[in-house]
């Protein structure tokens, strides 16, 4: 049996919020899986990390065991971590409260100095992580997402609309808050030009920081 799911344990360590929503209503450790699986006569033998959403595990799993090391040093380091009880998931919610409070100090410092702010990437995620620190257009002026099936319709809760992306060369805002921080990469080679010009991107997972400038100072929450 092979089973391909989100890594609880990347979820936690990178602290992924955001990625937490109607579509993605589990998240699961190896442990989890493990004692699951065994209720069924299944046995984990081997796991392979995934770079996929932010961090995936693929399983294998047969009617014999014969658990790989990666199955063991995973198991391992999920007890080391504590996510077999609540001290883990305490902490996450410490550090999530922290990113809300630095980005939206963030961004209150950058409105105040006369700044415009943009959003890449209308994906389900950057609804959550918008609406969480409770930014709309009176922060955001505008998201911009490669898919035109998106394009003049509204982020919803926060209301900021949806345009193509060749608007951030149009109006070169001073900063681009990167809503799907998992494509990082691809978005900075793709926006190349906006960067070369001075625009600067603020990427909020796992703390938000500015690419291309100083870091900004977190608070003493986090």
């Amino acid at each position: 049996f092979v089973s391909e799911s989100p890594d609880l344990a990347r979820l936690i360590e990178r602290c992924e919020f955001d990625t937490i929503y109607h579509e993605h209503a589990c998240y699961y450790s190896l442990t989890a899986l493990d004692n699951l699986l065994r209720r069924h006569g299944l046995f984990i033998n081997d796991v392979e990390p995934l770079s996929v959403h932010g961090g995936s595990l693929r399983l294998y799993a047969a009617k014999r065991p014969a658990p790989s090391a990666a199955v063991r040093d995973r198991l391992a380091e999920e007890r080391a971590a504590g996510l077999n009880d609540e001290t883990a998931y305490r902490i996450l919610a410490r550090r999530v409260e922290s990113i809300r409070t630095d980005l939206r100090r963030m961004l209150a410092t950058f409105k105040a100095e006369g700044r415009r702010i943009a959003a890449y990437g209308a994906a389900a995620k950057g609804v959550v992580l918008l609406n969480y620190i409770g930014a709309g257009p009176e922060t955001i002026d505008f998201v911009v997402d490669r898919n035109p099936h998106k394009h003049g319709l509204f982020m919803p809760g926060v209301r900021v609309p949806v345009s193509d992306p060749a608007r951030l060369l149009e109006e070169q805002p001073d900063y681009v808050i990167v809503l799907a921080w998992n494509f990082l990469d691809e978005i900075v080679e793709q926006q190349a030009e906006y960067l070369r010009r001075g625009g600067r991107f603020i990427v909020p997972i796992p703390q938000p920081r500015v690419v291309g400038a100083p870091s900004f100072p977190r608070s003493k929450a986090g």
